[in-house]
């Protein structure tokens, strides 16, 4: 039970034993840092039932809190607010109850409840993953990572844009210009490959334009009529036709593309349990416009067109199929999510991670699904996320400009060595292990980077400043954990008996605090769909160790009591960071 919880039941009889009124609801804050107290009850609410001031109102509250409840010490009234100052004893006996056990803070999914579906990734099959990726991929993992630990079933997915007409441009510049090559005769990953000749094609598609406009063309015309252009959309024509030699190039180039999506997967850290591929999904959806059509959902026009009218809603109206019967993005991500819901039937809602350039797509799409009557869509979340900067500027896929996630990461890998070399603390360790903890620090990095800022945000990555090992970063949380497992290798003690402490030193309380916070952390995370608020928590519970850690000793305590619980204490710390860095898809490393 949370401290509130404990609380409230005790106020309430207070208040009903105090001023015979009956109360439902106690509001709590944290305390201020300038008073004392673990908890502070906010009095002002109850004015409006209690004819009173509010600090004769708290001091009553107070006293008998004092005198009925073991766990309130003692107290003191500030203004409108009753600060309670919590014995030693319930923090001693909670860490006592949570030390051992291993899964502190998760929630053991419910295997009736309904399921979550994670989308997120959503590559498309032209190009590697870049930078934008990156923060897609980092985002999507966690959260459903937090979600599962919040105590509900997790599926991970994606669905890979994997046709079109982007698709048809890389395979046409292949043939005209690859010679054959592939990523076994070239060294190189095959999403490196295929996204080679799609800058390829712009750029042969950029000189026909250039020379139809040296002709006389408009630029406007010149667009149309580029005979390479031309080319590609025939190709587009084929492949929906089902032109055998055009699906067997498509399958090729896109097989050479997932494997090398594999092994960025890999590196960065992420996994799927399921996939979809636009593929197999662009057709889904028309079926349903004509079930909407006879629930009075959509309306057609007099071209044959279908649309919604949404402007009751504040929108504005939205087509779902075209007068020639083809559908649009709409009606295939509609189909998709009723797909989807047939094939796990226990998902009960799901989670989009698309940048912020789609909120109205989304607004529209969940706005569908819910006049079309299906119950799940009451709980679907665009998880909207604003773009990544660097410091040189915006990314251009076309013109081969984008910043690319294997490239960034081994980048962030070298960075993490030149700082730890500099630092010289790894002579005895092998190169191997030398790699193997630069990769660490550099991924982790990254990786809290990205996810300590609300992913609403627009976030300017600076990757030096990533890999600082002081401040809000993610090395620098990694060190102390770091430090705290070279602090139990030097244990030479037996500290997994229960200690016969009794009283705590002001900084082992606040530690306690701060771990007895994580539970909820998790559940906050879970519900606001937000990374950011387990890193900065995280980075909270590490500095306040290492304000414990230069406050009281540790191994030199002489008292073997108090070196038994500081050495739980510091265990169950790193413990938590491990659990939290876990959820961000952050490694931790033993030693640095």
């Amino acid at each position: 039970m949370t401290l509130s919880q404990i609380l409230t039941p005790s106020i309430e009889k207070a208040v009903q034993a105090l001023f015979d009124i009956a109360i439902d609801k106690v509001e709590f804050q944290a305390t201020r840092k300038e008073f004392e107290g673990d908890i502070t009850m906010v009095i002002f609410p109850l004015l409006k039932l209690v004819k009173s001031n509010p600090v004769e109102l708290g001091n009553k509250i107070g006293n008998y809190l004092v005198e009925n409840l073991d766990e309130v010490s003692r107290f003191n009234v500030v203004s409108g607010f009753l600060n309670i100052v919590i014995s030693d004893a319930y923090y001693l006996n909670f860490f006592n109850e949570i030390k051992d056990e291993a899964k502190f803070g998760f929630v053991t999914p419910n295997p009736d409840d309904k399921a979550v579906m994670v989308e997120y990734s959503s590559p498309n099959t032209n190009k590697p993953l870049h930078l934008g990726h990156v923060r897609n991929n980092l985002l999507g993992y966690s959260v459903a990572e937090i979600i599962k630990a919040s105590g509900k079933k997790v599926y991970k997915t994606q669905i890979i844009n994997d046709r079109g007409i982007h698709i048809c441009k890389s395979m046409l510049a292949w043939q005209k210009f690859g010679k054959g090559e592939t990523p076994e005769s070239t060294g190189q990953k095959g999403d490196k490959l295929v996204g080679n000749y799609y800058v390829a094609f712009d750029k042969a598609y950029k000189e026909e334009i250039n020379q139809l406009i040296s002709q006389g063309k408009t630029e406007e015309e010149a667009k149309k009529q580029a005979p390479i252009i031309l080319e590609a959309q025939e190709m587009l024509l084929k492949w929906e036709a089902g032109d055998e030699q055009v699906k067997a190039l498509w399958k090729m180039m896109n097989q050479w593309v997932y494997d090398g999506f594999a092994i960025t997967y890999k590196n960065l850290g992420v996994d799927f349990d399921c996939y979809y591929y636009e593929s197999n999904t662009y057709l889904l959806g028309k079926d349903v416009v004509q079930i909407g059509l006879e629930k009075g959902v959509f309306e057609k026009d007099p071209d044959g067109s279908v649309w919604i009218d949404l402007t009751d809603e504040g929108l504005d109206r939205k087509i779902v199929l075209r007068s020639d019967g083809t559908a649009v993005y709409m009606t295939q991500d509609i189909g998709t999510a009723i797909q989807r819901v047939k094939d796990m039937p226990d998902v009960g809602g799901m989670v989009y991670t698309v940048g912020n350039e789609q909120d109205y797509h989304f607004k529209v799409l969940f706005l569908i699904l819910k006049k079309l009557g299906f119950e799940w869509s009451e709980n679907l979340f665009h998880l909207s996320y604003g773009m990544v900067d660097l410091p040189s500027g915006k990314m251009k896929s076309r013109e081969g400009t984008v910043v690319d996630a294997d490239d960034l990461m081994k980048e962030m890998a070298d960075t993490a060595q030149n700082i730890a070399e500099d630092l010289g603390k790894l002579e005895s360790y092998s190169a191997e292990e030398k790699a193997k903890l630069y990769n660490t620090i550099g991924l982790g990095a990254l990786k809290y980077y990205i996810l300590k800022v609300d992913p609403k945000k627009r976030i300017l990555f600076n990757p030096e400043e990533s890999v600082d090992f002081a401040g809000n970063t993610g090395p620098f949380i990694q060190y102390t954990y770091a430090r705290i497992q070279s602090i139990i290798r030097k244990a030479n003690f037996d500290f997994s008996v229960k200690s016969g402490m009794t009283a705590l030193h002001e900084k082992e309380k606040e530690l306690v605090k701060q771990l007895e916070l994580f539970p909820e952390v998790i559940q906050n995370a879970a519900h606001n769909h937000s990374p950011a608020l387990l890193a900065n928590y995280t980075y909270d519970l590490v500095r306040e160790y290492n304000s414990f850690y230069q406050a009281v000793p540790i191994l030199g305590e002489e008292d073997l009591d108090k070196k038994i619980f500081r050495v739980q204490l510091s265990k169950k710390v790193a413990d938590t960071i491990a659990a939290s860095f876990s959820l961000l898809g952050i490694d931790v490393p033993e030693r640095m």
